[in-house]
């Protein structure tokens, strides 16, 4: 069983920086989660710095305790995890990284392990769809985002920041009749920016219409659009209101609030989450490392949705036996 030091006898300021105080060690065996860093960034077409993001979100991280009151379980009773380290990137090669990021998931893949991703720009997350798709199919995704990450190209190119998602849709990675988009907001080039993601499949509910509808309409939608699919979830930080947020590369506001962004996650429980990615944490535009702190927080909450769905499988167990 792996799990965090216990910081009573060992100080929270002592040791490698991994997730959580995880034990950083690149295993398949008994283990149920491992959290990878992809420090890319060169697909990003505004700020840039994400590369620097999992290493600062496993810094703020080690104030994280192993009991989650909101879900009431002791993650470590239930699922053993690692730090499993970063997949090397190649900065300035998106495809070379692609292929890397394959080759890094298909050990871990390959044992139905849980990864809890950390980039890096949104662009790594076709090269975790790819490898996903390799292993369980087409995919549910749940998408958490202030843009849809549909456009066609960015200054001419296919494979950035903006794109992965049609990408992912034109490769057959997604079935996008059963993938839903939350939190989309913020000026737009025109109309069709919006449609062209509904227009690939999507459901796209917009921060406006989260407002309107409400917190539980929205959960009750994404459970109804991906529940019985292998579930991909990926969260772009900005997704959260800068005031929350702010070290990130393309900002928008009027986004949620940190504990609206977590209950967001925390309600994902009961679909069946085969994998996360955690995307576009900036550290140098995260003043008083309020990024960082929600950046864990939500990594955090993505690991204990992976210790309730293994609590259920224990306790369907026991029930068969």
């Amino acid at each position: 069983m792996y799990k965090p030091k216990d910081a009573s006898t060992s100080p929270r300021f002592c040791g490698i920086r991994t997730f959580m105080r995880l034990e950083n060690i690149q295993t398949t065996k008994n283990v149920d989660f491992a959290v990878i860093g992809v420090p890319f960034d060169t697909a990003a077409t505004n700020r840039t710095g994400q590369r620097h993001g999992p290493q600062h979100i496993r810094n703020f991280s080690s104030l994280l305790r192993p009991y989650n009151p909101e879900q009431d379980i002791n993650i470590f009773e239930y699922c053993s995890g690692v730090d499993y380290g970063d997949i090397d990137v190649v900065p300035g090669n998106v495809h070379q990284t692609y292929k890397n990021i394959e080759s890094g998931l298909e050990p871990i893949l390959k044992e139905a392990i849980v990864p809890i991703i950390l980039g890096g720009d949104h662009a790594i997350s076709l090269g975790n769809l790819r490898a996903f798709a390799k292993e369980y199919g087409p995919l549910a995704l749940v998408h958490f985002d202030s843009h849809s990450d549909t456009w066609d190209a960015y200054y001419g190119e296919k494979y950035t920041h903006g794109t992965p998602f049609r990408r992912a849709a034109e490769e057959g990675l997604l079935d996008t009749s059963r993938s839903i988009q939350i939190g989309m907001r913020g000026p737009l080039y025109g109309p069709e920016d919006m449609q062209e993601a509904r227009d690939l499949g999507f459901e796209v509910i917009t921060m406006s219409e989260v407002r309107k509808i409400g917190h539980q309409e929205v959960v009750n939608r994404i459970h109804q659009r991906a529940g019985g699919m292998p579930v991909f979830v990926s969260f772009d930080i900005d997704f959260v209101d800068p005031a929350y947020a702010p070290g990130t590369g393309t900002p928008e506001v009027a986004g949620p609030t940190s504990y609206e962004a977590l209950r967001f996650v925390r309600d994902l429980h009961g679909l069946n989450i085969v994998g996360f990615d955690l995307v576009e944490v900036l550290p140098s535009y995260d003043h008083g490392e309020l990024t960082a702190m929600m950046a864990s927080a939500v990594a955090y909450e993505m690991i204990t949705l992976t210790a309730m769905k293994r609590r259920q499988e224990q306790r369907q167990g026991l029930l068969q036996n």
